[in-house]
Order: C-alpha cells, then structure tokens, then sequence
C-alpha cells in the first residue's frame, strides 16, 4: 500500500478491516488520482489528497464523514487559497469518497451526503493578467509570414479562440475538427464527449497553416527544426511523417511569439511579456 495514504485506514476503518486494508486502497486512490485527462490536473488531485489525509492524521484521524469534509473546508478557505484551487481539493475527496462507496469501503449515504457539499463560488473578479481585444490582435500579427509562421499563428489562433490548454492543443488531431450545423467545433476534446466552438477566424489560420503544409489527417501541429525544417520520423507502414509537437514546445511558442511582440512594444515605449495562460483568459473574455 503507498504509505502516503495510509491515513485512509484509519478514515473507513468502521467499514474495512485494517488487514483489508493492504489491498484495498490503492485502487480507490489509483482510479481518482488518474480520473483527469491532463497530467496537471492528475498532479493536483494527487497532491490535494496527500494534504487532505495528512490533515486529518494531524487532527487525530476519525471516520471519514459530511461534518469532517466541511470542517477541512473551511480550513482550506482559512489559508487564502484561490476558490479554483479549493474547488479542486474538495472534488478530489468527492472522488474519493465516492469511489470508495462504489468499492464497498464506506456506505453510500456517507459518501452521498459529502457530494451534497458545495464548492467555493468563484466570483466574476479577474485574476492574474488580461490580454485585450487590440492586444490580441497584434500578438496574431507577430508571427512571420513562412511555413512555421503559418503554424505559429494556428497555435496562437487556437489558444485564444478555443481556449485549450497547451496538452490538449498538443494532441489536436485534424479528426477532432468537425463541421456541425454550420459552425466549426473541436468534438472530443480531452477524455470526454465535449465539444469547443473554432471562431471562423481561427479555423482560417488552422486552414491556411495546414494547406501550406500539406496535411489532411492526424495532428495539426508538426514541429520544425531550428532552421524552419519540418521533423520527419518513419511510420509503422514505412512512410514518412511529421512529427507532432510537445507541449512544451508550445509554450516556447507563444514565449517567442511575445518576446517578439514586446520588442515592438517596447520601442514605442510600452509592452509586456505573455505567458500561455493569458491565451486561455483572452478567450474567456
């Protein structure tokens, strides 16, 4: 059993023998740490777990229950934490708790009961910084009119018209854009059913990007090389490919990109770096 969640004997312990125990837990803990699609999100439930249960050994351990899931929420709203991030921790303990009811290792009204328990409300104040419409623009204007060019502005184009983070960005297939009743969506975005409106804009810098570069099916983003060639590999059936790009090159991406734009800010006296996040802000304006 992994000995950071070995409180969690002592919070079903009226339902599981200790002895149990030694089998039992990991598969709760294993199937709701990896319940998210991203690797971020799989890290954060991981962690709000291990501070979850090492609270509660601190307190001296108790049945896992509704008063004790309240109580450690308060505790969370008392160390100043973003409502997004005490949202997170407490929908890992509802995984948690559910999972577990599922299992047989705690009783379905008890863990029903802790589902019923709101979340944090997240109020309309904007966090953190803000891109404008008019700097929104000019950052799609920084790309330069090549083949990477071309690509680099459908990265930009898709992160501040859809929204998607850089993980999922980095594994868009052509297959997930998909025309329905006249508009342009992302269907299957993640590991679920969801579907993201395109922006007709953005789909026409995706258009152009992929006409240019001749692709038709699989990812839409290929990486280059340092001097604007594409990164071929062979496929299973022996063809040649190109590669698709990390995340982290997506990132590098918009960092090039704002370093770019700040320079031409700057020599009119103004301008800022943009970090990936402030794509995602951009389109939730």
């Amino acid at each position: 059993m992994n000995t950071a969640f070995e409180p969690l004997a002592i919070l079903l312990a009226p339902t599981v023998d200790c002895f149990d125990w030694i089998s039992a837990v990991d598969a709760p803990i294993s199937i709701v740490t990896n319940r998210p699609h991203s690797d971020v999100s799989r890290r954060g439930y991981c962690s709000a777990l291990r501070q979850f249960l090492g609270w509660h050994r601190d307190q001296g351990g108790g049945p896992l229950s509704r008063a004790l899931f309240q109580r450690y929420r308060v505790v969370l709203q008392g160390k100043n934490l973003a409502p997004s991030t005490i949202n997170q921790h407490l929908s890992a303990i509802r995984a948690l708790a559910d999972e577990c009811a599922e299992s047989g290792l705690l009783d379905r009204p008890t863990a029903a009961a802790i589902g019923r328990v709101k979340g944090v409300p997240i109020r309309g104040v904007r966090l953190g910084k803000w891109l404008t419409r008019e700097q929104a623009e000019r950052l799609l204007a920084a790309p330069p009119n090549t083949l990477m060019g071309l690509r680099d502005r459908a990265v930009l184009g898709l992160l501040l018209g859809c929204g998607l983070r850089r993980d999922e960005l980095a594994n868009l297939t052509c297959a997930h854009l998909q025309q329905r009743e006249g508009r342009w969506d992302i269907v299957g975005k993640g590991s679920r059913v969801r579907t993201v409106p395109v922006p007709g804009w953005a789909k026409a810098l995706v258009d152009d990007w992929a006409r240019s570069a001749g692709l038709s099916s699989g990812l839409v983003l290929r990486r280059f090389r340092k001097g604007g060639w594409l990164v071929y590999e062979t496929t299973a059936d022996g063809t040649a490919e190109a590669r698709g790009m990390s995340a982290d090159a997506i990132a590098d991406v918009v960092t090039t990109m704002s370093e770019q734009w700040l320079a031409r800010q700057q020599a009119h006296g103004r301008g800022r770096r943009v970090a990936a996040q402030e794509r995602r802000r951009a389109f939730s304006k």
